[in-house]
Formats: structure tokens, sequence, C-alpha cells
């Protein structure tokens, strides 16, 4: 595996891949990898010639300072991962290569990004929609690979493309889970053991509530039972617990569409979100 930090080396090795007639594709991360990560390269490698990993902590989509400052680098570790799993090329830039001096162009999906994480997280998704296009644009890839753990941003970074005409197919990929059903995200190294143990009851609530709406259940109990079961468990705030369309984010009061269960709650100081299909 080749590790770049500049975008002429990383285009220059793009551009022979493409000479000889390759496909690329690339998962965006910002280290801190989890086996999760590693199921988006193992998807990317099924799926084209070349893989792309990137590493790179956004100081733009983060709206609390003390959020970027806590979370965790771990670029040695990262790079034995991808390494191991397959990666092609690494591209690690620092900030001022992604943000250089004078930078002032932000990119904004409307709609998509003002529910749900945007209402909790203001700004939040102007950065992640601004670093993911920049990524695209300067590795040119012919396809990326995200999470659906993050289902909120992947119909933003889908919209995105669409909307801007950049040529990347957007893959989603199933959300990777602890054995208890937590499902797994960099955030959970930061719980306590005991919340640890606690964590997997927001998976539960939520499935149960899936469950119920699926057989007819009316959605508001099922959704106010779910969010006093998280609270009992031992979490402290619930910011939402609410049946969505899949695509356009859309609240739902019947189940009469492709729909999600996005969750976003506090435990010990850490917040964590998920979501599940509840199709018929």
């Amino acid at each position: 595996m080749r590790t770049v930090r500049d975008v002429k080396a990383l285009r220059g090795v793009v551009a022979g891949w493409k000479a000889a007639g390759q496909s690329v594709g690339v998962v965006p991360t910002m280290g801190a990898l989890h086996p999760g990560h590693l199921s988006l390269v193992s998807a990317a490698r099924a799926g084209t010639d070349r893989v792309i990993a990137t590493i790179f902590v956004n100081p733009m989509q983060f709206n609390n300072p003390e959020d970027l400052a806590k979370y965790p680098r771990t670029e040695e570790r990262d790079a034995g991962m991808l390494a191991a799993a397959g990666v092609d090329l690494l591209f690690m830039p620092p900030p001022e290569v992604v943000y250089p001096e004078g930078f002032a162009t932000s990119v904004r999906v409307s709609g998509l990004s003002a529910e749900l994480e945007g209402m909790f997280r203001p700004g939040h998704f102007d950065g992640v929609a601004t670093v993911v296009t920049k990524l695209f644009l300067m590795t040119a890839a012919d396809r990326a690979f995200f999470g659906e753990k993050d289902w909120q941003q992947l119909q933003i970074v889908r919209r995105l493309a669409r909307d801007l005409n950049i040529p990347v197919a957007i893959t989603g990929c199933p959300t990777l889970r602890e054995a208890d059903g937590l499902a797994m995200s960099s955030r959970n190294t930061r719980l306590s053991a005991a919340d640890r143990a606690t964590a997997p009851a927001l998976h539960r609530a939520m499935s149960a509530a899936g469950t119920v709406i699926r057989n007819g259940a009316p959605v508001a109990e099922a959704l106010t039972r779910a969010r006093q079961e998280v609270q009992r468990a031992g979490f402290g705030e619930v910011e939402y617990l609410e049946l969505r369309g899949a695509e356009g984010l859309e609240p739902l009061q019947m189940l009469d569409r492709p729909a999600r269960i996005l969750a976003a709650a506090w435990l010990g100081g850490v917040r964590l979100i998920d979501n599940i299909d509840v199709t018929r």
C-alpha cells in the first residue's frame, strides 16, 4: 500500500490506473478504524479494480471544538489495518491540503441536512458535504463506499453526487454490529464498562418498535414506548427516535413506503446514533 499526502501525487497514481483501464473505488474515513470500516474496504475490493482509503479528521464537520479535540487519531494503527485489508493507496492529507489558506467555499444540501442530526449539530452536514465533494474530485473515484450506520449522511452524499453531476456511484454497505447488537462506532471506545453493557438497549428498543410498527401498531405509540425503554435502560437525553422515509427522510405517521427508524441518544457523555430498516 502506498501512502500519499498531497493531491498531485494522488492524481498521478489514479491517472496511471485509469490509463490501464482500471476502475477506482474510494472509502472515505476519519480514521480510528474498526471492522465496520474494513467491511467497506472489502466491498470496494469486490466492486472495483483499485481501492483508495482516505483518513482525514475533518474540522469543518465538528460544531463542537471539544469533540474535534477528543476524536481519536491512530494513523499508524489504521494504516496497518488498511494495508492488511488490501487497500492500494492511502490518502492522508494534512488540513492545509484540504483547506488551503483563503478557502471560502462550502457545499450545502438543503432539506436533507436540516432534519435529525442537522437540528442538533448545526453546520455538521455542510462540513461533510464539502469534504466529500472535495474527496470525490481529488480521487476521481468511480465508486464510493459508505456505511448505512450514518443513514442521513448516506442520503446527503447520494443527493450531492446527483445534484452536482459528479460521476461517482454511491454504494451503501450494511451496518456492522457487535454480537449484542450495538452498532460498531469509533465512539464506542469512549464508553465505560458499565455504559458499554447498557448501550445495546438502544438497538433493542428500536428493533422492538420496528417489529410492532410492521405488525400494524400506531407509530407514535411505538416510538414513545421505545424512547421510554431507552431511558429506563440508563440512557440520558434521547435527542430523536423517529420513523422517517428511507430516501427523503420525511416524518411518517404510518408505514406506507420504505422507511427507517433513526435515533440519537446520550449515554455517559457519549452520543450514540443508530438506524434500522422498517420496510414491510
